[in-house]
């Protein structure tokens, strides 16, 4: 039986444990937030959590959860005084996990780039950013993720899971990406997790330019925890460091008021 479908020579039982350790193995979560069919949502927002073992936080979280009796979904536009404190412990636990990397890319749908690219067919943003994601930021040498969504209703023209990994492993043009399986996140506390980062990074940045009016306390009080944990003081032009990358595409600046944006929006 051929282990490669398009390379026959290489043969399931030709393969020696040294070949598997050559290999790292890693999983990914990736949600979205930002209705693409709502005009009065100006914001996009892909994000991806990589892990090599993630069921030691998820095993954190679920003893967590049945130590406090808590079963709730956490999600970010959710929050409130029933749930902060659990998703507070959910976040610093992610910053507590080792090998941990997180990716986030966010676009002004009324941008240049977000109308050059999709306006034709919006939906296919969110695939397109994923790929982006995976195949520029995520994947290292060596590596083979499996990668995990959050179950979006798309139209029957979007085959997310066939079409991703598709795009991903021929332009790396090797196996790169060896699944795509999406999920109903209410069943997985790391898809869960995903939602709380975007969310915040988001709300951030509506803050910022303001398109919301006011705040939310408990969104409020959790995006001071990302922040105070990454040691950043806002996310409009983006982070990084060695296990946090946020991108935020530089049409957003364009909305900045004319004082915080005084050298212009660059070219």
């Amino acid at each position: 039986m051929s282990f490669f479908k398009f390379n026959k020579e290489i043969k399931t039982e030709d393969l020696k444990l040294s070949d598997y350790n050559q290999i790292w193995t890693k999983f990914c979560f990736l949600d979205e937030t930002g209705n693409l069919n709502n005009p009065t949502d100006p914001f996009f927002t892909v994000g991806v959590l990589k892990l090599s073992q993630p069921y030691y936080l998820l095993n954190k979280l679920q003893y967590e959860r049945s130590k406090r009796n808590f079963y709730d979904e956490m999600k970010f536009n959710k929050l409130s005084k029933r749930n902060i404190d659990f998703t507070k412990f959910a976040v610093g636990a992610l910053f507590d996990a080792r090998s941990v990397y997180f990716y986030s890319y966010s676009v002004d749908k009324e941008g240049t780039y977000f109308k050059r690219e999709f306006s034709g067919d919006p939906w296919q943003a969110y695939q397109k950013i994923a790929v982006r994601l995976l195949k520029d930021v995520a994947l290292a040498p060596k590596e083979i993720l499996i990668l995990l969504a959050d179950h979006v209703a798309v139209p029957k023209n979007v085959r997310f899971e066939v079409d991703v990994k598709k795009e991903v492993n021929k332009s790396l043009k090797r196996l790169a990406l060896a699944g795509v399986c999406r999920l109903d996140s209410r069943s997985n506390d790391l898809l869960q997790l995903v939602d709380l980062m975007i969310g915040a990074i988001s709300y951030d940045l509506k803050i910022e330019t303001g398109a919301i009016k006011g705040s939310d306390e408990h969104k409020m009080d959790l995006l001071q925890f990302l922040k105070q944990n990454l040691g950043a003081d806002k996310f409009m032009s983006g982070f990084r460091n060695r296990n946090f990358n946020i991108f935020v595409d530089k049409d957003m600046r364009l909305r900045l008021p004319l004082k915080t944006n005084e050298k212009g929006p660059s070219s």
